[in-house]
This record gives structure tokens, sequence and C-alpha cells, in this order.
């Protein structure tokens, strides 16, 4: 398998130990955490088989970090939601869609945090970004309900048909939200 610049094998042995061949030293998953928080690059190897194991040890990860600290990341309702979706025709693409969501969260935050500087300096509320993450903790709840009514639209013919009313009324529904993710964009952008 050929190694991408920067990118340390870790081989992962029968015993459940992991050896990061960059620095010939065993590793642990809370170290694996603090490389991929450091944007260091790295694959995962099961040491007899050679068989890419990166997917089941990341996994393995977040559900060490959910359960070690009382602030989880993913709510019931997202994994309940997550499940619901394996074996289902959508289950293809959601990984993408949640790659591309992830992807754009991270960029309208380096955003804002850039905007923020601009606009205060260096000040306590551009490193304590507690009200601007608020506003971004309503833009996901927003974009939550809109993934689930896409999600929904995709497959009408999986659950039976809402009522005219209701379709109506999810409309509207969505041009409210979609008003009122331009006026938070309008508000970011102002900052």
């Amino acid at each position: 398998m050929a190694k991408a610049d920067g990118e340390v094998t870790i081989k992962k042995y029968a015993n459940r130990r992991l050896y990061n061949t960059g620095t010939s030293t065993y590793v642990t998953l809370e170290d694996l955490a603090k490389m991929v928080k450091r944007g260091e690059e790295f694959v995962v190897q099961d040491a007899k088989t050679g068989e890419d194991i990166t997917h089941s040890v990341l996994t393995q990860i977040i559900f060490e970090q959910e359960s070690k600290t009382g602030n989880t990341l993913l709510p019931i309702s997202f994994l309940r939601q997550l499940i619901s979706y394996y074996g289902d025709q959508m289950q293809m693409v959601v990984p993408s869609f949640l790659e591309h969501s992830m992807k754009a969260f991270s960029e309208q935050q380096t955003q804002m945090r850039e905007q923020m500087t601009r606009a205060f300096g260096e000040t306590p509320l551009s490193k304590n970004l507690q009200a601007p993450m608020q506003l971004m903790e309503e833009q996901v709840k927003r974009n939550t309900e809109m993934f689930h009514q896409a999600m929904q639209m995709f497959s009408p013919f999986l659950s039976p048909q809402p009522p005219k009313e209701t379709k109506k009324a999810e409309s509207k529904d969505i041009d409210e939200l979609k008003e009122q993710l331009r006026n938070l964009q309008n508000k970011l952008d102002s900052l």
C-alpha cells in the first residue's frame, strides 16, 4: 500500500497494542485522538494481515470520547437516525453528505473566527466564542432539521405520502428555515 506524504502507519497487534511506525513507539487510542486533533494523517493496519482498519479504530476513538466525558457530540436522536440509514437506500448518500456537512461546518467556524478577530482583534470574546457558537448551534439544529426533511424527500416511496396540507406546511417551514439561515449568515457577515 502506497503511503501518502506525512502519513504515518500505525500497526495494531493481536494483543490490541498500537505501534506507531513513525516514532517507533507504542501508542494509545488517546494518543491517536491527539494526532487527529493536530491534523496528523495516519493509517491503522492490522499487523498480521495488513488490512486497513483505520475506520474501526477511529470509530473506537469516538466511542471512548463519548463515554469518558459528559459532553457528548452525538445526540441520541442523531445516533438513532444514523442507525436507521444502515441497510437503507440512503446509506450510500449519508457518508458523503456528512463529510460535506462537517467540511462546511469547519470552514464556517474558521471564517467566523477570522471575522471575529478582524472585527474585535484578539479579545476574550474572540478567544471564547460562546455567543457566536450559540448562533452556530442554532444553525446546526436547523441544518439537521433540513437534512431530515431532505432524506424524507429522497425516499418518498418508503413512507406514506403526507397529505397536501402537510406538504404545504413543510414547504412553508423550509422557506422559514432558509430565511432564518440567510438572517444568521447576514449577522455573521456583519461581525
